[in-house]
């Protein structure tokens, strides 16, 4: 199993920044994918940005030119930095991973809250 721990949410006022971090630990063999989700209130579950073990990342359409994820494949951590925060920005941030060498698994942490203010 791996298991994922998040850090770095809070309460911030809007246009003010957050950098959330996610660790893995446990039987890794091989991060495929790391990433985050968020689901505001009375929102579906939508995926924020993930990257590969090679360092392609995708982010979605609300978020792009305002966050920033990067990973540091030696420690195992990926990382999510959150300029610019509006509203909408609101809500629980979920670290994901897709791991394993040949049969890939799904992994959740238990997320970090958001809350933005003004």
């Amino acid at each position: 199993q791996v298991q994922l721990v998040e850090s770095g949410g809070g309460l911030v006022q809007a246009g003010e920044s957050l950098v959330l971090s996610c660790t893995a630990s446990g039987s890794i063999s091989r991060l495929r994918v790391m990433g985050w989700y968020r689901q505001g209130p009375g929102r579906q579950r939508e995926l924020v940005a993930d990257i590969t073990d090679g360092g392609t990342a995708n982010y979605a359409d609300s978020v792009k030119g305002r966050f920033t994820i990067s990973r540091d494949n030696a420690k195992n951590t990926v990382y999510l930095r959150v300029n610019s925060l509006q509203s909408d920005d609101t809500g629980v941030y979920y670290c994901y991973c897709n791991a394993g060498q040949w049969v890939l698994s799904t992994y959740w942490g238990q997320g970090t809250q958001v809350i933005v203010s003004s």
